[in-house]
């Protein structure tokens, strides 16, 4: 019995090969010059979808035939007719035409069609062109078609991030059509050495993918083991960035994130002309910024409108944030139950006098607030907005407030966690501040066990972790480490921008002098 279903099962697999290698070779064929064999053989590919719309006509002032084909809702109607379909009936008739069909098509491409235009040679070219918005022109007798971009879809209107505000700075952000965002950063970089090289990603999706950078300023090398591991990609479909950073990061076990995510185009043209590269992914916001270092986790496109004063000193509350959100709870910990003696007096009498009739133990404790402090916050963060803030502060001051009344937990918990959460708020990435309140449940386990000793065991477990990081390449905890004291200017203290005239070292960039633009090291 086990024999006949496993003999059935390898019958199943391959006729599921054989009927996946025979979609394969339909794709591959190139195209007739029969128009009626061609319209039916795009139709079989695409399995008579409704959304297909084919128009057949005849060239204006000849007998010759021809069709058009495209999806609807993928492309722009008034484009079809002003730049296609009035052409050829009205231009043609205007024009003396040769009567060779294959000149004939050559004049159309070059004459009468006024859209960007390219030649598809198989059906694999034209379902591409398809689905991507183009507009597919046939000609009865000619084995080739023109590939027209009549692209035109809906799409959202340019507006601020609300993940990355600023106070002052541009009020603009990406958008999910790709072609907006790459116009979006050719208005930041006028340089004709920007480069932008197309890809496609998805066996099924074919999404498309722009790398860009600056010629002239990006290490080679990095362009290069982006390309490699770009193209080393292989799954069915990209919905969005982070499966393209899953894929290309150098350390999947890592709890910090090795590539920058923004919606910012400020922040991607200045990473830009640092050196940096820059991944666009069709229908998204998102980009993709690498390398990535730690420094640049705690930095800001704001640090740079402000002035340098107002820049070290926001940057230097961000520091102190992540210390906090980092450390807080289980330095609490560790204090309260492994080394009373080194709190204040007066702190721990009181200290000691909250906690009088509280059942648990400090990391128990802690433990129960952090977690219902992630709850509010990711039940705020799926609500409408109206909603989700008025579920993070009224559940967090009532359940608070009824847990002090109740004697679970002391006040001094209360606030201990309630700065944790407002200092990891203060992280300007979203998935750095994910990343400290992981590394926050291990410091606190560590501290419940050994104390400050297992704060500090813990802590250089991190650091031995952060120095063999490596994102892209690049070591993560430059330039701390390895030591680069040049690029210190633009780390902790922000330099003022005439003095910040050299790009970072550790990206080893072709032109290092930067030509006093700013210098952001994002």
């Amino acid at each position: 019995m086990a024999r006949r279903v496993k003999r059935k099962q390898n019958v199943i697999q391959n006729s599921n090969k054989q009927e996946e290698n025979k979609q394969k070779e339909n794709f591959s064929i190139t195209i007739y010059k029969e128009l009626d064999k061609n319209i039916t053989n795009l139709k079989k590919m695409l399995g008579e979808p409704i959304d297909l719309v084919v128009r057949p006509f005849t060239v204006r002032g000849t007998e010759h035939k021809c069709a058009i084909a495209y999806i609807d809702g993928l492309v722009n109607d008034d484009l079809i007719h002003s730049h296609i379909m009035k052409n050829v009936q009205l231009e043609t008739e205007r024009k003396q035409l040769p009567d060779e069909k294959v000149k004939l098509f050559e004049v159309i491409n070059n004459e009468i069609i006024s859209a960007s235009t390219e030649k598809g040679y198989t059906l694999d070219d034209l379902s591409n062109a398809l689905l991507n918005g183009d507009t597919i022109f046939y000609l009865d007798g000619i084995d080739k078609v023109l590939l027209i971009d009549t692209r035109g879809w809906e799409s959202r209107a340019i507006e601020e991030p609300d993940s990355e505000t600023v106070i002052r700075g541009p009020r603009e952000g990406f958008v999910e059509n790709i072609q907006t965002n790459l116009v979006l950063l050719r208005r930041h970089i006028r340089d004709p050495n920007l480069r932008l090289k197309k890809h496609y990603i998805g066996r099924r999706s074919k999404k498309t993918i722009a790398v860009t950078y600056v010629d002239g300023i990006i290490n080679p090398d990095i362009v290069k083991e982006v390309d490699r591991r770009l193209r080393a990609i292989d799954m069915d479909d990209a919905p969005g960035v982070g499966y393209i950073e899953q894929w290309i990061e150098d350390s999947f076990l890592s709890p910090f994130p090795q590539l920058i995510n923004t919606e910012r185009p400020d922040k991607v043209s200045a990473a830009l002309l640092q050196g940096k590269l820059a991944i666009f992914l069709d229908g998204t916001p998102l980009v993709l910024v690498l390398p990535a270092t730690f420094g640049n986790a705690l930095q800001s496109p704001e640090d740079y409108y402000e002035r340098w004063t107002i820049g070290t000193l926001i940057r230097g509350l961000r520091y102190l944030a992540a210390f906090i959100s980092v450390f807080l709870p289980a330095l609490y910990v560790a204090l309260v139950s492994y080394h009373p003696g080194m709190i204040p007096q007066k702190l721990a009498f009181s200290i000691a006098a909250t906690r009088e009739g509280v059942p648990f133990p400090p990391f128990i404790e802690a433990l129960l607030m952090t977690i219902t402090m992630e709850l509010l916050r990711e039940a705020g963060a799926r609500l409408p907005t109206t909603i989700g803030q008025t579920i993070g502060i009224v559940g967090g001051l009532v359940i608070g407030e009824a847990a002090v009344q109740a004697g679970i937990v002391s006040p001094i918990m209360v606030i201990v966690v309630a700065l944790n959460a407002i200092a990891s708020f203060a992280i300007p990435s979203y998935s750095v501040a994910i990343s400290f309140r992981i590394l926050l449940f291990g410091f606190l386990i560590a501290s419940a066990v050994f104390g400050l000793f297992g704060i500090i065991l813990a802590y250089i477990m991190i650091n031995i972790h952060l120095v063999n990081l490596k994102s892209i390449g690049v070591p993560y905890s430059t330039p701390f480490a390895p030591t680069f004291l040049r690029d210190w200017n633009d780390l902790i203290f922000r330099s003022p921008i005439p003095l910040i005239s050299r790009r970072p070292k550790y990206l080893q960039a072709e032109d290092e002098k930067s030509g006093n633009t700013g210098g952001k090291n994002l």
